[in-house]
């Protein structure tokens, strides 16, 4: 929970940002101390009294014309009762060469959320979902949105940048997810394949035969997953050896070639014939059981 602190006052990141593009200091005043500000707090019942108390204004810009007469003709032209001076002419003789000049665009004003990207690597921000990178999922953003960019910070670090989206839209950049993890978003089977291909020559052509005649390939993916698991489980030349036989019987059926690859014995390594040594290696005499009584008893009776 944030607390006020009079040495090191948090300042609101949207006002921060506005104050350093406009170019002035802010200077907090201390909780509970109205005289730290006095000066600036004495001058808004003046206005609101003096400047727009009775008048009618229907529009912004009468209240724009209203106040800009009111400092110029009227407040303005009255005699300050500390300094003695017209107010106006006070302005006009220091005041005014001291200002920093009028800003002539319109400043685009930024909002701070928090974000969290979930198991999908994507964060929302303003119902619109940007992918952030894989080591920061489940982590806890800072996000800052105008109307060209969106960015993402942690601890005050920029990790990511993206353009900004209408509501319901995606920023997706590949770099941010695993080769296999795109792949599987963007359904893309070719990827896959070539996976398989890298296993074999013939594991690839069973790949391939798998897809190659659906109109909807992306929904094979999850047999050319379980092709790639048996190619995890056994070794790439049993497995091609395998498809080999299949795609010769014309048996595209990933079950039937997990059963196959199974059985198929040509290519196991031969058993290997060695003795296991025992546990304890002990002397046979250790294992040779003692004479009983009587027998001790006749072999003493003898002359």
């Amino acid at each position: 929970m944030a607390k006020a602190d009079p040495t090191d006052p948090k300042i609101v990141e949207g006002f921060l940002e506005y104050a350093q593009a406009r170019g002035f200091v802010i200077d907090t005043a201390r909780v509970r101390h109205p005289k730290d500000k006095a000066r600036v707090e004495r001058t808004v019942p003046t206005v609101r009294e003096d400047c727009f108390g009775g008048e009618r204004l229907q529009t912004i810009d009468d209240a724009h014309s209203r106040s800009r007469h009111w400092c110029v003709e009227e407040y303005g032209m009255k005699r300050h009762g500390r300094t003695r001076r017209l107010p106006r002419e006070h302005f006009e003789s220091e005041e005014k060469a001291a200002l920093l000049p009028a800003p002539t665009e319109r400043y685009d004003v930024p909002f701070w959320v928090d974000a969290t990207p979930g198991l999908d690597q994507l964060a929302v921000v303003a119902y619109a979902f940007y992918s952030l990178p894989l080591a920061y999922r489940r982590r806890k953003l800072r996000a800052r949105a105008d109307c060209q960019l969106v960015r993402f910070y942690q601890h005050g670090k920029l990790v990511k940048t993206h353009p900004r989206k209408a509501p319901g839209q995606k920023s997706i950049d590949p770099a941010d997810y695993p080769p296999e993890s795109y792949a599987c978003s963007q359904r893309d089977t070719a990827y896959f394949v070539r996976q398989a291909h890298e296993q074999g020559e013939n594991v690839g052509r069973f790949a391939a035969a798998l897809v190659e005649k659906e109109q909807r390939p992306w929904i094979r993916m999850r047999l050319l997953f379980k092709l790639l698991g048996l190619a995890r489980k056994y070794s790439g030349a049993r497995l091609d050896a395998s498809c080999k036989t299949a795609l010769d019987a014309s048996m595209v059926d990933v079950g039937r070639l997990a059963d196959l690859v199974r059985l198929d014995t040509r290519l196991a390594p031969p058993v290997a014939k060695v003795i296991p040594l025992a546990r304890y290696l002990r002397p046979s005499s250790q294992y040779a059981l003692p004479l009983a009584g009587c027998e001790r008893s006749n072999e003493g009776d003898e002359p």
